[in-house]
């Protein structure tokens, strides 16, 4: 029974200095020129032809940053922006240096530059209301050659104000916009960036929501304020640089179960790109995150990635629902389905001639899906996933999280949707959300601190799903998780289980995203591991330690 079936279309920043810097190290000289274009006589032509052309030499590098930093340096803020390609973007943030940051005695020393990067050391006092501190830091500038002109020029960028900034970014000295937070499991026990340092960023999203929300008091920080992010779900938290008077921590109190939390980090520790995802069914309270890399982009909540087959737990639902089938229905899964022009085959032209609805589900055998395509109306995978499982409703979590898409489509889109791929994405939070319905019975919107800390409203779905349709779509994830694709991952481990594994199809990618979603008793989790081939093999491991560990 262990089939996972391939889905294929046929045919179709660091402190250096504790001080200030003082005066300029300028690097050597260069008698490297500009090219110029010549007559062809070999002579300088009018005007247009001596527009100098070609890389910028060293020695236009040297003298333009020079010029740069000097004009900076001096608090000639028009004269450093007038040398780059946008003056008033470059001008207003110098000008906020001072102004916002709260930076004076700006001392910049240059390092030796490759090409027409040229890097350099800011270094500053930061004054506010009487408290002060040196703060100093690496970034660097690129010099590069006017197209109309011909004359070198600074590429404006924010980062060249500080590394850390991004457009839309601005730095600020002052009160913090939130106390520090000290931040606890469900049981008391103390998250701490420290010792999970998978949730450095969730716990930066968390204090910047909930942090004014606690009995704590904020200190005086140089922070980054980030620029408001037009989704939700990419929104980046506020990032503290220099603290100048530590404020008093507030407790949080968060879902999050500790034992688990660190059990889904070893879990993903030392995988080139791993995340991983567990929730509380009969609540939704979000009870681990883990990523691997540990640093960086949050997959687990705010990823958006084609689910592969764990997307036929929602199928399964909804041709039950409809009375399209049932586990014990015939059902076969033939090795070839054109829809909409394109021909589905399944991995190494399998099939299974005279097999149930149960027997194809547990197998993971995509035309026993695709095939139903001609009978259904394009939204209704849309509907099913929506109004019973919540993916794409608008998600309360309390931190930023991608909430999942499943597009109305049609012909082949809409049968590739049935499996997981087309336009169908989601990450490990929404994955889990599906096992957590089926367990509970119902879609409990996940979250990670309590609504009634700041009476925010959860998403509810329209409906539940028939109670034949959950108890046919519980015993087809049992029937997986104990002689199916699930079954090696999950073998020995006891209680109320069932899963589902996927292998979703990324373009110009070896091997296919690994998923696995399953549930045992009250806590369900999810994970994928990019680009490393069958779920069950894969990203099975990853579900089952998080279970055991529960």
């Amino acid at each position: 029974m262990r089939r996972e079936v391939k889905y294929g279309l046929i045919g179709g920043s660091v402190a250096l200095v504790a001080g200030v810097v003082g005066g300029f190290t300028l690097f050597g000289g260069s008698d490297d020129s500009p090219q110029e274009v010549r007559s062809a006589d070999g002579k300088g032509g009018g005007d247009a032809s001596k527009v100098p052309t070609g890389p910028v030499s060293a020695k236009e590098v040297q003298t333009t940053s020079q010029e740069f930093l000097t004009a900076w340096q001096s608090g000639d803020a028009a004269k450093a922006a007038g040398l780059t390609d946008d003056p008033e973007k470059c001008k207003a943030a110098l000008e906020s240096l001072g102004k916002q940051a709260r930076f004076s005695k700006v001392a910049l020393k240059p390092g030796a530059p490759t090409g027409g990067k040229v890097p350099y050391t800011v270094a500053a006092q930061i004054d506010y209301k009487g408290t002060k501190a040196a703060y100093s830091y690496r970034t660097s500038a690129t010099v590069q050659r006017d197209k109309t002109t011909g004359k070198p020029q600074i590429a404006w960028q924010p980062a060249m104000l500080h590394p850390g900034l991004a457009k839309g970014d601005q730095l600020h000295t002052g009160e913090a916009e939130a106390p520090p937070i000290k931040a606890v499991d469900r049981n008391g026990a103390a998250l701490t960036p420290e010792a999970h340092p998978a949730l450095a960023g969730v716990l930066d999203s968390l204090r910047d929501k909930y942090g004014d929300k606690t009995d704590g008091k904020p200190g005086v920080e140089l922070f980054i304020h980030r620029a408001k992010s037009a989704k939700p779900a990419d929104q980046l938290p506020d990032k503290t640089l220099k603290v100048l008077s530590k404020g008093t921590p507030g407790t949080l109190k968060t879902t999050l179960d500790a034992k688990l939390q660190a059990a889904a980090e070893r879990a993903v520790k030392g995988k080139k790109s791993a995340s991983a995802a567990a929730v509380k069914p009969s609540t939704g309270e979000i009870l681990a995150l883990a990523n691997s890399p540990e640093k960086g982009f949050n997959l687990a909540t705010q990823g958006s990635l084609a689910p592969g087959s764990t997307m036929k737990i929602v199928t399964a639902a909804m041709l039950m629902d409809k009375g399209m089938t049932s586990p014990g229905k015939a059902h076969p899964c033939p090795k070839y389905v054109t829809v909409g022009g394109w021909k589905f085959q399944n991995l190494d032209k399998s099939e299974i001639k005279n097999g149930t609805f149960a027997q194809s589900f547990a197998a993971s055998c995509n035309n026993a899906f695709i095939s139903q395509a001609k009978d259904l109306s394009d939204d209704d995978l849309t509907k099913e996933a929506r109004d019973v499982f919540g993916i794409g409703l608008n998600w309360q979590t309390g931190i930023p999280t991608f909430d999942g898409a499943v597009p109305v489509q049609s012909d082949a889109q809409m049968a590739a949707s049935l499996i997981g791929q087309g336009g169908v994405r989601m990450n490990p939070l929404n994955v889990a959300s599906l096992s957590a319905t089926v367990r509970a019975g119902s879609f409990h919107q996940p979250y990670i601190v309590s609504p009634s800390l700041d009476h925010r409203t959860l998403a509810k779905a329209a409906r539940t799903m028939k109670p034949s349709t959950l108890s046919g779509l519980k015993s087809l994830m049992k029937l997986t998780a104990t002689s199916g694709t699930a079954a090696e991952a999950m073998a020995g481990v006891s209680g109320d289980v069932g899963a589902k594994t996927g292998s979703a199809e990324v373009d110009n990618q070896k091997k296919p995203n690994a998923w696995f979603s399953a549930y045992r008793d009250d806590v369900a989790a999810a994970a994928v591991v990019p680009a490393s081939g069958h779920g069950g093999s894969n990203a099975g491991p990853v579900v089952r330690a998080i279970l055991t560990a529960g």
